[in-house]
């Protein structure tokens, strides 16, 4: 594989030397090969350019999924600009303060939001708010139609930035990790490499493109092997099947492989021609893929990563896949444990630490931030908890950070406490994650009310939903008498956890 220093090459290279090799493909019958993709990502450069959009702006995009999404991202990289995707379940609230802080040359909005979108843009700073839909709708599409001559292809240095990505902190405020574009090469040649992916590999993908799986991970890695990829709009498990049966590859979050188990279209059969399966951004259960092997026959490959550093490490395409490990690390990639904190078989559980040419640059405007994630020696402090066995695969024991994965989505419990205790008649709140069959970790709150008033759970979850994404909202809502506490006062969240983890059913 040719190694290049400027993530856009990419599509270049391909569109030069295989100018009609298949590149995206969706769901309404739209096929684009990598000369297309090259020339369609140019018009788009040319577009921003003509909004003053220029090297090292932000543009943040929140649209729904489509092929001309994928191209905003590539225009940005052709032109330098640096991309802000933005979570479509965001409410205004959450909106205006990704656009204050970020403050983007330009906003890409959905057009049905577009009155909205303008409100809480101009509230924040952002003057430009343009319109895409998913069928080439929208007033940026228009101006996409009056283009005549792509964008040049700048060159920018590998330590530019190429995407803003934020990862909300424990204390509720959101921050925006500084991704480079040397970031992206050295990820995805990397996994690339070690997936074994060629230009023959096709892609399923049923990601969303405003998480740093589906945008990064699994596009960039395809786009770097000169691959193809079949865009669905959403995950359903039936359209998924029947898209593998023309595939090589399926990248998902461990909810997906769950609900591809719950239907008895999945055969042997319907996945002969997949060699590669990937499960990211959750933990994988131990049953869900022992389950999965005995359905299909194909052992699906773990891997860890995180918005901050991509991928770290991943179970070996030959050789041994370790169910409940998430792998060996990276080629370029350390990975270390720190601070040990208690013994599992012999072996050391502690603070698990990342160091390579993935890890991001730091957080935007916020360098105590970036210097309190560093150690002195630059490793990144995830904040996750593990060992490393004796066969130098890594096993995720935990999280140091109060956060709560479901269905593939991170959730940090202060946001969510904040907004529970702002409500009438709610004296204290606990948010925490318990085992839950389908999204990996149910959000659950535990409450404490001011005397003599009594709540409503669902009416508690339908005022939540007003300020807070859908995935955000804890599934199930319980009341006490008091938090449990420790000696020294602190909310003992293990303890809830223990109480609670069969609330689901599991």
């Amino acid at each position: 594989m040719i190694q290049f220093n400027d993530p856009y090459q990419w599509i270049r290279s391909a569109a030069q030397e295989t100018p009609h090799h298949p590149c995206l493909e969706d769901d309404f019958g739209r096929r684009l090969d990598y000369a297309q993709v090259d020339h369609a990502a140019g018009l788009q450069g040319a577009a921003l350019l003509e909004l003053g959009v220029r090297t090292g702006d932000r543009v943040a995009f929140q649209v729904e999924k489509s092929l001309d999404a994928i191209l905003i991202y590539l225009a940005c990289l052709r032109v330098g600009a640096v991309v802000v995707p933005l979570n479509t379940a965001y409410t205004a609230t959450e909106l205006a303060y990704f656009l204050a802080d970020s403050q983007p040359a330009l906003f890409l909005a959905r057009p049905s939001h577009e009155d909205e979108a303008t409100q809480v843009a101009t509230d924040s700073g952002c003057s430009q708010v343009e319109t895409l839909g998913t069928r080439q709708d929208g007033s940026f599409a228009a101006r996409i139609a009056k283009q005549r001559t792509p964008a040049p292809v700048t060159a920018v240095d590998p330590s530019g930035l190429a995407a803003l990505l934020y990862t909300s902190g424990t204390t509720g405020r959101s921050k925006g990790a500084m991704i480079t574009r040397g970031n992206l090469i050295a990820n995805a040649q990397a996994l690339a490499t070690a997936w074994r992916l060629v230009p023959a590999d096709r892609l399923v993908h049923t990601l969303p493109l405003f998480h740093v799986h589906g945008l990064f991970l699994s596009l960039n890695a395809v786009f770097a092997a000169h691959a193809s990829v079949r865009v669905h709009d959403r995950f359903e498990p039936l359209e998924t099947i029947e898209s593998l049966g023309t595939a090589t590859l399926f990248m998902g979050v461990p909810t997906h492989y769950t609900r591809l188990l719950a239907s008895a279209a999945l055969t042997p059969e319907s996945v002969r021609l997949v060699r590669l399966f990937v499960s990211g951004s959750a933990p994988l259960l131990a049953e869900t893929h022992q389950a999965f092997e005995s359905r299909t026959g194909k052992a699906i490959l773990e891997r860890y990563g995180m918005t901050e550093t991509l991928v770290n490490t991943s179970n070996p395409y030959d050789g041994m896949r370790k169910p409940g490990s998430v792998g060996l690390p990276l080629p370029g990639v350390e990975v270390r444990i720190t601070e040990a904190t208690r013994e599992s078989e012999n072996q050391a559980i502690g603070m698990i630490e990342v160091r390579g040419p993935n890890v991001c640059a730091g957080y935007w405007r916020a360098p105590e931030k970036t210097a309190a994630d560093r150690t002195a020696d630059g490793f990144f402090r995830t904040g996750d908890l593990g060992l490393i066995d004796a066969d130098g695969y890594l096993h995720i024991s935990g999280r140091a950070k109060d956060l709560v994965i479901t269905g593939g989505y991170n959730v940090y419990p202060k946001e969510i406490e904040l907004a529970l205790d702002a409500l009438p008649g709610i004296s204290e709140s606990a948010v925490f994650g318990v085992p839950h069959p389908d999204f990996g970790e149910g959000v659950t709150a535990a409450v404490t009310l001011v005397p003599d008033f009594q709540v409503n759970e669902q009416t508690v979850l339908a005022a939540l939903k007003d300020c807070l994404a859908a995935y955000k909202v804890p599934k199930r809502l319980v009341v006490i008498a008091e938090l449990p506490r420790n000696s020294m006062g602190k909310v003992q969240k293990n303890r809830l956890r223990e109480i609670y983890c069969d609330l689901y059913g599991n």
